[in-house]
């Protein structure tokens, strides 16, 4: 686990209910838990602070790191997409989005694609992503203020359930990520009967990190399809009720062992 994904995890999971801000020391004692030196966490923190997604205060001798408002928006977004899964049945309309965007402009294209995946599109062909949810209004947003790029936006259906599934096949690895679903499944389903009887808290904090850290991959790889376009046996749902669940076991010791550092270091001088 890299030093900056454990700063962003610990804010998005313990510290934005807290306040949303930490003394740079209590960030450090938590930030060893992971064996990541002190001379990292400054690093890593000031970057973070130049890049705008903490900003910082002095109090006393102390530095105290708070979120941003930007910050705020991706821990946001970011817990939906974990968390959250599409209910209901689907309507069967595709949404399209078809993109025009100059040679010149690579690095806004790419950007386009990164976002269009992070919001559950997938790649039908060249420059055409469809997704069977309808989040066309954030695409548009992300584009605001690029006159350069030019947005078709289409709903229709295809010819029956049999293209439905073979354009879901087409425009998304399903084959690929349904492996690692089961793979993380292999991993943690034989540890929620640990999880059950209690972990030491700081042994909590660093399991719950790491499940959160090997979890958050899949948001920017599964489009959340509805059953009918899924291929048979998938172990997407599976993993994701087990990630759940093992998340919310280790929640009480972790969080205990996380206040119980703050309390006492918020007590020195």
């Amino acid at each position: 686990m890299k030093a900056r994904s454990l700063v962003f995890d610990l804010f998005g999971d313990y510290l934005r209910y807290r306040g949303g801000e930490v003394r740079l020391r209590a960030l450090v004692a938590l930030m060893a838990c992971f064996d990541v030196p002190e001379p990292t966490v400054r690093v890593v923190a000031a970057r973070l602070r130049k890049e705008g997604w903490l900003d910082s205060r002095r109090d006393g001798r102390e530095t105290v790191y708070v979120l941003t408002d930007t910050a705020w928006r991706l821990l946001d977004e970011g817990r939906s997409r974990i968390f959250d899964r599409v209910t209901g049945p689907w309507d069967g309309v595709w949404h399209t989005v078809i993109y025009q965007v100059p040679e010149t402009e690579r690095a806004l294209r790419e950007g386009l694609r990164k976002q269009l995946a992070w919001l559950g599109f997938g790649p039908l062909a060249p420059s055409v992503w469809i997704s069977p949810h309808d989040r066309t209004a954030a695409v548009r947003s992300h584009v605001d203020g690029h006159a350069s790029v030019r947005l078709d936006i289409l709903r229709s259906r295809s010819e029956g359930p049999a293209a439905d599934r073979d354009m879901a096949g087409r425009a998304w690895d399903l084959a690929g990520l349904d492996r690692d679903y089961a793979a993380l499944l292999g991993t943690y389903r034989p540890r929620l009967e640990a999880y059950r009887r209690g972990l030491p808290g700081r042994e909590a904090l660093v399991e719950r990190m790491r499940l959160v850290h090997d979890y958050r991959r899949f948001p920017f790889r599964d489009p959340d399809l509805p059953p009918e376009l899924l291929p048979e046996g998938w172990s997407g749902r599976a993993a994701h009720e087990v990630f759940l669940e093992a998340h919310g076991l280790l929640r009480a010791p972790a969080e205990a062992f996380v206040d119980g550092v703050l309390a006492d270091l918020a007590q020195v001088s």
